[in-house]
């Protein structure tokens, strides 16, 4: 069999992105020789430095080469800096521009709380223990990406904003069909989050995602309202295998169950289309910080862990890379995100080294 060539793009992006990126690239590097993976890293600017360097967010070479690619790993976008900007010129609209261009729709955060951080959480370690939940976002379309939209002024100059919240039959039966798939791997538990008791637009989502669950019979399908899911997901997280929701409320919802991990420091993803994938952590640039060698790289090395499964096809490597990240936490090593007293307080590029180190151990 051919050993096919990966060709990966890669975006530090702003502020933190391109410390966390560059332990990233470590780790997929290893990974890579040692199970002898043909792979072709390309890097370019996106956001804010994007803008700098060529005058906009998303510059036509960079989206050529993410357009070439197989997938791409991104770091963070957005800093301050650039919040004057007008919106169409903004670090965050490079990122909607790669989710049109590549057409991803599918966006996978797993939401998975470590034994040994059970004490970050907020939360009470009897609550947030065992929490291994999958949430599955809507990426391309409802208000973000729905026609009309603006700013106008009435005749007397007083301004009215508008948002489409739109969803088309095709839209939700594929990410229907995705999250089924995904939950037949594991508990073949999914849950459908919508507000259909008061938007047309979710009324139809409901209605279509039951219908799609007539061809999963081995799936157990249930609904929650947005306001009710938001609750239960600090009351009992637990209960929750994988849920799939619009790309609003997935949004928000994400980035709740994110802190029962107790840092978004901790917390890959994944962005999928019919062929293409854009992998990052969910936190943002942290310019404040950026620059100190303090950020918490393991985001950024766990969706490395996401592309080798998902893009690779690459399972095992993946579990390693996830099983070194468990390690070092367990021999007590932590950023400043994540520090407890007792434990071993280090930087961006020690925290790094520990899980590359973890790693060659398990790969051999």
């Amino acid at each position: 069999m051919v050993n096919k060539q990966y060709n990966i793009t890669v975006f530090p992006g702003d502020g933190i992105g391109t410390e966390i990126m560059k332990e990233a690239l470590k780790i997929l590097r290893l990974v890579a020789d040692r199970r002898k993976i043909d792979i072709v890293i390309n890097e370019g600017y996106i956001g804010g430095s994007a803008y700098d360097r060529f005058g906009e967010p998303l510059p036509r070479q960079s989206l050529d080469l993410a357009l070439q690619s197989d997938a791409v790993l991104l770091g963070a976008v957005g800093g301050q800096q650039w919040e004057s900007l007008e919106y169409n010129l903004r670090p965050e609209r490079a990122l909607l521009g790669l989710r049109e261009k590549l057409g991803l729709y599918v966006n996978l955060r797993p939401v998975v709380v470590f034994e040994e951080l059970l004490d970050a959480s907020p939360l009470k370690r009897e609550i947030v223990r065992g929490i291994d939940i999958m949430i599955i976002r809507e990426l391309t379309g409802d208000v973000y990406f729905g026609q009309p939209r603006g700013v106008t002024k009435d005749k007397n100059g007083k301004r009215k904003a508008f948002n489409t919240m739109v969803y088309t039959e095709e839209e939700i039966s594929r990410i229907a069909v995705r999250a089924f798939e995904i939950a037949r791997k594991r508990r073949k538990n999914l849950l459908s989050v919508d507000k259909a008791n008061v938007l047309e637009s979710n009324e139809l989502w409901r209605s279509i995602v039951s219908e799609i669950g007539r061809n999963y019979p081995d799936v157990a399908l249930k609904h929650m309202y947005v306001d009710n899911c938001a609750m239960q997901l600090i009351r009992n997280p637990a209960q929750f295998d994988v849920i799939v929701t619009t790309n609003l409320f997935g949004d928000i919802l994400s980035d709740e169950a994110a802190m029962l991990t107790g840092s978004i420091g901790m917390l890959p993803s994944a962005s999928l289309g019919q062929d293409k994938a854009l992998y990052e952590p969910i936190h943002g640039s942290a310019p404040d910080i950026a620059g100190k060698n303090i950020a918490n790289p393991l985001a950024t090395i766990l969706s490395v862990a996401l592309l080798l499964r998902y893009t690779m096809a690459r399972p095992q490597e993946a579990d390693l890379v996830e099983k070194a990240v468990s390690e070092v936490l367990q021999d007590g090593y932590r950023t400043q995100d994540i520090f407890q007293e007792g434990k071993k307080l280090v930087g961006t590029e020690e925290m790094g080294k520990q899980t590359l180190k973890k790693l060659a151990g398990l790969l051999n």
